[in-house]
């Protein structure tokens, strides 16, 4: 199954109904968004010369254009690579380079940054600007006929860093995203044509994955005219288009409930706030329930998985009643009906209720393996379980507790980042000697990147103004350390292993001191 079949049956289904939303006003019907996927798809075989299985990446912030491009490649029978719009130069290249992409669909903003790739990145043979008048005279072009494609067929790389520092794709068919859809349906909520869904974060993330069952069944995509988070703009359009829901980190879910322009909004279109990708604190969370009342769900998922280990339903939120009921809302939930989750020992046996182990997870959803790494895939998937990397413990109940993010994992205002690659790129500056970076916690961002560092015995100490400079020639800026700390050594074990542990740990017991004072 092509999962672009869903546009080629809202077009003929819903017709004239809203599909695509810029702001407040229609962009595209769901004729005419059928129309134009099926005219681009024919341009991107007949002038491109692209075939099924090619690769087209997709370097855009949020615009209906997006989501274009988006179903035009899946129509066409191609794998989209849909790339982090935050990233650097060179991370984007990377990407483009080992996904072997042959055309990148980019917007003003970094076709720039894209073009400068030509020649750099092999396989690279043409991009294409949208909005544009290129693009839109694609779009007005002859109509083709869907592409079949298997349902085992690769449909979507998403490109998640490991704990090597290096991203990696993680490849996802129509069949891992269509169980992904229905598991939606099955735990989070059922969608009708009415609905519609908000895309305030990324599409290249969890919002575009979410995106996918509003898109089966017929409900409205909206993107912000503002193309950020805007809380005013938030509040009018929640207003405006009716059955909303929307994926967002918990820092934004904090932000828009202390936001007075949703405070004082009329919330009767809100439907549901789907949240995930980092702790939400209690605190937050009791402060969200009081504004948003009985609207919030909570997943637990990763690239690997698309969205879909666990859920936190949003029964469970107003089930304040239960004895148990800050433990519960402090979890990530039970397994999703289409998926079995264990926790494993070191060793790779089950541990018992309540231990604490590595989480991992079975089911149709869990992706096909990482695009053309062989190791990575199997060193991730064993026995038919992807090892997800992370720490955790299950209740007598099923409700999973997430006790440590992959190791070293940082998320940062619902952001991944991995310390290896900050360490990897202050580790090139001549100063530097040594270093570890790791998260502290933040009110604002979840957690904030600090980086321990051990300077060159033989070189001045580097300022601040040098490492960042350092950081940002050749990573994104949100992945920048936000303090340094110069130190005279790391804390290692008896194998010369860095204790980031006992970092983390320092840094907490300031926050705690902190917050006591």
């Amino acid at each position: 199954m092509n999962l672009a079949v869903w546009i080629e049956r809202n077009g003929t289904r819903f017709g004239n109904q809203a599909a695509i939303a810029d702001g407040h006003e229609v962009y595209a019907d769901w004729r005419s968004f059928a129309g134009a996927v099926s005219s681009l798809a024919g341009a991107l075989m007949n002038e491109y010369g692209l075939r099924p299985g090619d690769r087209l990446a997709i370097v855009m912030n949020n615009s209906p254009q997006y989501l274009e491009a988006l179903f035009a490649a899946w129509y066409a029978g191609l794998v989209v690579v849909p790339v982090n719009a935050r990233l650097h130069r060179d991370e984007i290249a990377f990407i483009l380079d080992q996904s072997a992409a042959t055309i990148a669909v980019v917007d003003q903003g970094h076709a720039d940054d894209v073009n400068a790739l030509m020649g750099t990145v092999t396989s690279l043979r043409a991009i294409l600007e949208a909005p544009g008048q290129v693009w839109d005279t694609h779009r007005g072009g002859p109509a083709v006929s869907l592409v079949e494609r298997q349902s085992t067929d690769p449909a979507w790389l998403f490109y998640t860093s490991g704990t090597t520092g290096r991203p990696k794709g993680a490849t996802l068919s129509h069949h891992n995203l269509l169980m992904m859809s229905l598991s939606y349906f099955a735990d989070i909520d059922p969608i009708e044509a009415s609905d519609s869904v908000l895309h305030a974060a990324p599409l290249s993330h969890g919002s575009g994955l979410y995106g996918l069952p509003h898109i089966a069944r017929g409900a409205v995509s909206v993107l912000p005219a503002s193309r950020g988070v805007d809380d005013g703009e938030i509040a009018s359009l929640i207003g405006h288009w009716s059955g909303m829901s929307f994926f967002a980190a918990p820092t934004m879910v904090k932000r828009l409930a202390a936001s007075p322009a949703v405070r004082s909004a009329d919330l009767v279109g809100l439907k549901t706030i789907i949240y995930g990708g980092a702790p939400m604190y209690l605190n937050d969370l009791e402060q969200a329930l009081d504004v948003f009342g009985p609207r919030l769900a909570q997943i637990y998922g990763q690239g690997e998985s698309p969205m879909t280990i666990t859920a936190l339903s949003k029964a469970d939120h107003l089930d304040v009643a239960h004895r148990r009921w800050r433990e519960r809302v402090q979890s990530v939930g039970v397994a999703r009906t289409d998926v079995q989750i264990r926790i494993l020992s070191d060793e790779g046996l089950p541990v018992p209720v309540g231990e604490i182990g590595e989480v991992a997870v079975r089911g149709s959803v869990v992706m096909n393996g990482y695009w053309e790494q062989p190791d990575a895939t199997n060193e991730a998937i064993r026995d038919g379980w992807l090892h997800t990397g992370d720490v955790g413990s299950l209740d007598q109940e099923g409700y999973l507790t997430l006790r440590d993010r992959s190791k070293d994992l940082i998320i940062s205002g619902g952001m991944n980042i991995y310390p290896r690659e900050v360490e990897e790129v202050l580790l090139a500056h001549p100063a530097v000697g040594g270093v570890s970076v790791v998260g502290r916690p933040d009110d604002e961002w979840g957690e904030a990147v600090v980086a321990f560092v051990v300077v060159d015995g033989e070189t001045d100490t580097p300022t601040v103004e040098e490492l960042d400079r350092q950081c940002l020639d050749h990573m994104a800026r949100y992945k920048r350390p936000k303090e340094y700390r110069f130190v005279e050594s790391l804390p290692t074990n008896n194998y010369g292993k860095v204790v980031k542990r006992e970092l983390r740990q320092q840094l907490r017991s300031e926050a705690t001191s902190g917050s006591d004072n």
